[in-house]
């Protein structure tokens, strides 16, 4: 089997630190062949940190002189559609950071063509691939909690704006707590509700923190340009009298300084994530089971294996470009009903 040929768009440190390193472990199977970004001499930086041939500033010469099979989009959230389409049209699988896409609308288009071109659009939540949730698939597809009816998803900071970057930037990033963490437990949940679409949601947003400032954890940020959401907490109701109750913030006053959690709850037994845990009876005693032996894993090595997997036609959990066209829905009408709510 010849090699599949990969190109990097996008030359921040989600390529450099996460991205390349696992393509580089998969060497028997992918070759990364170049970098692309709008600054030559930092493409070209990162292309020799890591012994990639090429370097690019422009895409169409990308595509014209390397012809890749696969782009593995880390560009900033805005412009996930603008090069996900472009690299479709030109007949390369895509790898996409999350969140899909600024728009509904944006990441159906996105999903619609790749069924059209016969290509695989997948997205990097790399957290379904830990040991504690690929365990909690198992046990709710071997039905052992029973019917899963309401799930607690939380992803909260006490004090965890981004002192970097644009993610304080609604116009780039589309959004705050929910676009940047919400979607990585909203997706792992949504993943064991059979990834339905919900039939109500409520929502709050809230941006106290951001806009006062203070004490921060992952570096200061400038209050005055602060224009996304610190929290965001949402009810989701599905068909079947089922629920997920999803809260998330950059910013919060708990007592934790950071919690990732799920919290499932079935007709035969309920399920913690971190640490996994089962909570049954047994016997007809209450039970609380517990595995303390599960490995720690790669987790980004894991999916970007699950996407060429995909690619390949083996069986793969990645992100589909289906599932990410039904999660930026969900996530329009939640900050759609936190709008609603507060006008």
């Amino acid at each position: 089997m010849s090699l599949l040929k990969a190109a990097i768009i996008g030359g921040g440190h989600i390529a450099d630190d996460n991205h390349i390193p696992a393509l580089k472990k998969l060497a028997d199977q992918v070759e990364i062949i170049a970098v692309c970004g709008r600054d030559l001499s930092k493409a070209r930086a990162l292309a020799d940190k890591h012994a990639i041939e090429y370097a690019f500033d422009n895409t169409e010469t990308l595509y014209q002189s390397c012809q890749p099979d696969i782009i593995v989009n880390c560009t900033p959230n805005n412009l996930h559609y603008d090069y996900t389409m472009q690299a479709l049209k030109n007949g390369c699988h895509v790898f996409c950071e999350k969140p899909p896409a600024m728009t509904a609308a944006e990441a159906r288009e996105m999903a619609d063509l790749a069924k059209e071109k016969g290509k695989i659009l997948a997205y990097n939540f790399q957290r379904r691939q830990s040991s504690e949730y690929l365990l909690l698939k198992k046990c709710f597809e071997e039905g052992q909690l029973g019917e899963v009816y309401h799930i607690k998803a939380n992803y909260l900071r006490r004090r965890g704006i981004p002192g970097w970057g644009n993610f304080t930037n609604k116009t780039i990033q589309g959004g705050g707590a929910l676009i940047d963490l919400g979607v990585h437990i909203l997706d792992l949940a949504l993943g064991i509700m059979d990834y339905q679409t919900p039939d109500k949601i409520v929502a709050n947003t809230h941006d106290f923190i951001g806009k006062t400032g203070g004490k921060g954890l992952k570096g200061s940020w400038d209050a005055s340009k602060f224009d996304v959401e610190d929290g965001c907490f949402a009810y989701l109701s599905f068909p079947g009298n089922k629920s997920i109750s999803l809260s998330c913030s950059f910013a919060l006053n708990q007592k934790e300084e950071e919690i990732i959690n799920l919290e499932v709850f079935g007709s035969k037994a309920g399920a913690v994530l971190n640490p996994f845990s089962l909570h049954t009876e047994i016997a007809g005693e209450l039970a609380d089971i517990k595995f303390p032996f599960l490995d720690e894993t790669d987790t980004q090595l894991k999916n970007t294996t699950a996407f060429i997997d995909a690619i390949l036609g083996r069986e793969s959990n990645i992100s589909t470009a289906e599932q990410g066209a039904v999660l930026q829905e969900i996530i329009e009408k939640i900050y759609q009903s936190a709008t609603s709510d507060n006008q």
